[in-house]
């Protein structure tokens, strides 16, 4: 079954991608979720229209996310915790601190858009994060957990 996706969905593809999923997964989900639409012939030509429009707003976007990408070189994030014995923290570094500490440095992204590897942070250390800016601008940051003094 082919549809034409409204919104991102995860582990699927981003808003206006064409995928092809198995028919429970569409009818019983996505359709009834409003994060999918049949992809008729009439709906592909909206979907062609639609692209050609925002094509030239989107270099624009692009250009603008790879502006805040380039802002992450050079950047030194030190997220501080409250640290117990050894090297364990009370609590946890999520990605909603590290998206809290990127706004201080004047980097804004939402903390949807950012995947720490292995999750929440529960140790201090150096850890590695993934920040999607836009679909084709993706950056890497590296940053560290330290005890508070």
């Amino acid at each position: 079954m082919e549809l034409i996706l409204r919104k991102d969905v995860e582990n699927l593809g981003f808003k206006d991608d064409v995928v092809t999923v198995k028919p429970g997964y569409g009818r019983n989900f996505l359709i009834p979720q409003g994060f999918a639409v049949l992809a008729t012939p009439s709906a592909r030509k909206v979907l062609e229209e639609t692209l050609k429009q925002r094509s030239y707003k989107e270099k624009k976007q692009i250009e603008d996310a790879q502006k805040q990408a380039d802002k992450l070189n050079g950047l030194d994030i030190k997220l501080t915790a409250k640290a117990g014995a050894g090297d364990k923290i009370y609590g946890s570094v999520t990605s909603q601190d590290l998206a809290d500490a990127l706004a201080k440095e004047g980097v804004e992204i939402e903390k949807k858009y950012i995947t720490i590897a292995g999750g929440n942070i529960k140790r201090l250390g150096q850890y590695d994060a993934t920040l999607r800016f836009h679909r084709e601008v993706i950056a890497n940051f590296s940053f560290d957990v330290v005890a508070e003094a």
